[in-house]
């Protein structure tokens, strides 16, 4: 580091100092925790600078802590640096971005995938809900927000990067190349089960999902249909307004969720009885994959005891953001909100537990021991080419229809 650089450095955690003793004199309450870490960053700052092995680079080691800061409040915030953000904003404003289809966030302090559109990027490349990413684009995802793997991901529609991916069970990872796509929204997918129950299911609550459920139950009620299944699972995208407007369809009455944070006034959002179409028994599936606006659609339900939400407990994602540039040119994407259930628990932190609780049945049967067994023609999925095909063999599925077809099951 050149003499000039280390005299700006220097001054700069002097008035950092500096500005800490004089705030902690005047502070009081809350201000004054945060003058207290101020003097300590600056403390640390300085013994870097002095007494580490090497001459550090100042420049990585403050972008290394502002990252470090983002991802110790939750997995969903994330701080750019002034030419990450430059890149963000080209990407966003450029009509020729192409996406992964990917839905992400950080467990085990690495990028793992939550879910995957139907024939997007992903599902071709045979990335699945669960793969963890070890690197991307040749970066290590471990010091990666789910900011910066998203902004990796997303680039020049037909071309190409490499991920390494850890697959479910397995400890050495695999090189995988995925081709950028531009994305349009999948469609939903509708089954017809059995002669009074209709499967809808979500690969995403993209904007008119609501419009769209809304048509499909007024058409199964004309054909006779009196049950219907909601199946969110591997669902992460889509609006949270989207959510509310599929769950006024169901609920006559009650809160569906509130939204609130530190600077955000409390948002309850309630049923709305006039825009309830659908009385018949429904039943709502749900697993780890589950997350965002899927998850207020199911907690909705689920707390209105409007039918039964079956499966696993959902990831846990349900928030707001908001990107905040900085002065420097820098970019924050922060968590500014929670959605809380009904009970007032923060999804975030909770996730949604379902009534009648399911284990799901394992995407990989390589250990069957029956190499020579077929699955039945309706269960068969070439990986990559879209979402798990519904079939009785579904532990979560197949529960669902226990309980909708029982003879005691009646309208809420």
């Amino acid at each position: 580091m050149n003499r000039a650089a280390r005299i700006v450095i220097f001054s700069v955690s002097a008035l950092i100092l500096s500005y800490a003793g004089i705030g902690h004199v005047r502070a009081r309450t809350s201000d004054e925790k945060a003058y207290k870490s101020l003097t300590v960053y600056s403390e640390v700052l300085q013994k870097i600078q002095q007494d580490y092995v090497d001459d550090p680079n100042m420049r990585t080691v403050t972008a290394g802590a502002l990252h470090g800061l983002l991802e110790s409040l939750d997995p969903q915030s994330s701080y750019f640096t002034p030419r990450e953000y430059d890149e963000y904003k080209k990407k966003l404003a450029n009509a020729g971005t192409g996406e992964s289809g990917l839905t992400l966030s950080k467990r085990f302090g690495y990028i793992i995938v939550l879910s995957v559109l139907p024939d997007s990027p992903g599902t071709k490349a045979g990335i699945r809900s669960g793969d963890i990413f070890e690197s991307i684009g040749g970066f290590t995802t471990r010091d990666m927000s789910v900011g910066q793997a998203m902004n990796l991901l997303n680039g020049q529609a037909g071309t190409g990067i490499k991920v390494s991916v850890i697959r479910r069970g397995k400890a050495t990872p695999e090189e995988v190349d995925l081709v950028r796509e531009k994305l349009t929204n999948p469609k939903l997918i509708v089954q017809k089960v059995d002669p009074d129950i209709l499967v809808l299911r979500f690969p995403s609550l993209d904007v008119g999902r609501a419009e769209e459920v809304h048509t499909r139950l007024l058409e199964a009620e004309k054909q006779g249909i009196h049950k219907v299944i909601l199946d969110v699972r591997e669902c992460g995208r889509g609006p949270v307004s989207e959510a509310i407007s599929i769950a006024r369809l169901f609920v006559s009455s009650g809160t569906l969720a509130t939204l609130r944070g530190q600077t955000v006034s409390a948002q309850v959002v309630s049923a709305e009885p006039k825009q309830v179409i659908w009385k018949n028994p429904v039943s709502v599936l749900v697993d780890a994959t589950t997350s965002g606006a899927a998850e207020i659609l199911a907690s909705a339900m689920l707390a209105n005891h409007r039918g039964d939400v079956v499966g696993e407990r959902t990831f846990g994602l349900a928030s707001e953001q908001k990107l905040i540039t900085l002065d420097d040119g820098a970019a924050l994407i922060l968590t500014v909100a929670n959605y809380y259930n009904p009970e007032g628990k923060p999804i975030l932190e909770e996730g949604v537990t379902p009534t009648e609780i399911v284990r799901a049945a394992a995407e990989d049967d390589s250990d069957s021991g029956d190499e020579d067994a077929a699955p039945a023609p309706e269960t068969q999925k070439e990986p990559g080419l879209g979402p798990r095909p519904l079939s009785p063999e579904d532990p979560i599925f197949h529960r669902a229809l226990d309980l909708l077809r029982a003879p005691a099951k009646k309208a809420a």
